[in-house]
């Protein structure tokens, strides 16, 4: 076991059972994944006139008093509009000791859904990021930028990994993991800045499909709903035709994929971050989180596509096939999960290409 690293499943059960993780109700089944904790919303939301942090001497509950617009129950399932801001208390709560922090990411599911979510806590000063020893509430920021969506107490957006110390990946150890493990399907990876880059495919899998385009005006979608919606009712297909290349339009959200099949070690955990605010002005992907054993070959992987969300700023702008859109950042684990991405935990996203969120068929 190392003394820096990525908390694995079983040091995340530990830390409920020594009080340093509490929850309202006892753990869904599969809510530890391998490196992080998935979180569930409780039974309020409020709607709020904007985004918010709390800032350093402030409570989110002291802030949500003055901003709220209502709030209302979601013990019934209740409908979250797209363009407003919404936050929701989580079931769980922390006790970190001092040598633990953790940060958050939406789930994939969530990502791409084009559902933002932020999680919060007392006096923070970043969204995301709970420093070490943090005591006290989390707080879920909501918005759904594409399709209004129905929640209710236990839904799972959000997910949290919590690590001692720093434990990311120099670019001369990352050579060095991809030399022997093959971390991307690529002879001569892009490591730079402290990862490996990864671009995009517009030349298309099968029939030349690149990608989805939402479509506006559709209809709600059931976060908790498996397998539940036409693709048709949500999704405009995209097509290649020779250009190798695709406009995006502002205020479009699009389900693209990488070139590189990605691989994720048992030892390690990866976070997908934006390659460069600088070369593009557009978002990719709300959700970077990837587990060990991610395209892993023994946990019923080969090497799996990043799916990517992305989403164009203020102009159009022209992707083109392997252009970089994204770097994986690699931490070790301080030690190896019990279990790993895609082996034994029905995982949606094992051996992937191009694929929509689990919530359509």
């Amino acid at each position: 076991m190392l003394k820096t690293g990525i908390l694995p499943d079983a040091d995340i059960a530990a830390l409920f059972s020594e009080g340093a993780l509490k929850t309202e109700r006892p753990l869904d089944d599969n809510q530890i994944q391998p490196a992080s904790l998935d979180l569930r919303l409780g039974n309020i939301a409020y709607r709020v006139r904007a985004s918010f942090l709390p800032g350093p001497r402030h409570l989110v509950a002291d802030k949500l008093e003055r901003l709220k617009l209502h709030e209302f129950s979601l013990n019934a399932g209740a409908v979250l509009e797209t363009g407003c801001v919404y936050i929701v208390p989580l079931m769980e709560s922390l006790e970190l000791p001092a040598d633990i922090s953790a940060s958050a990411n939406p789930k994939s599911s969530t990502g791409r859904l084009d559902i933002f979510t932020r999680v919060m806590t007392d006096c923070g000063q970043e969204f995301d990021k709970i420093p070490a020893g943090y005591k006290g509430p989390l707080y879920l920021e909501v918005s759904p930028r594409t399709f209004p969506i129905v929640v209710r107490p236990g839904s799972r957006l959000s997910q949290v990994r919590f690590r001692r110390g720093n434990s990311i990946l120099s670019e001369d150890d990352l050579a060095r993991l991809h030399e022997s493990e093959t971390l991307v399907a690529s002879e001569t990876p892009n490591i730079s800045g402290g990862g490996i880059a990864l671009s995009i495919d517009l030349n298309g899998g099968e029939g030349g499909l690149v990608g989805y385009r939402a479509k506006h005006h559709s209809g709600v979608v059931d976060v908790d709903r498996k397998a539940g919606y036409d693709v048709r009712d949500f999704w405009e297909p995209l097509y290649d035709y020779g250009k190798g290349e695709l406009v995006l339009d502002p205020d479009e959200f699009y389900i693209l994929v990488s070139r590189e099949a990605v691989h994720v070690p048992p030892g390690y955990a990866a976070e997908m971050t934006p390659f460069d605010p600088l070369v593009g002005e557009f978002r990719v992907h709300y959700a970077g989180f990837f587990d060990p054993g991610f395209g892993h070959s023994a946990a019923g992987g080969t090497g799996s596509r990043a799916v990517l969300e992305v989403r164009s700023h203020e102009v159009p702008f022209i992707l083109e096939h392997g252009q970089i859109v994204g770097r994986l950042i690699y931490e070790r684990m301080s030690r190896l999960p019990q279990n790993l991405y895609g082996s034994g935990l029905k995982s949606n996203y094992q051996g992937q290409a191009l694929k929509l969120s689990k919530h359509f068929r």
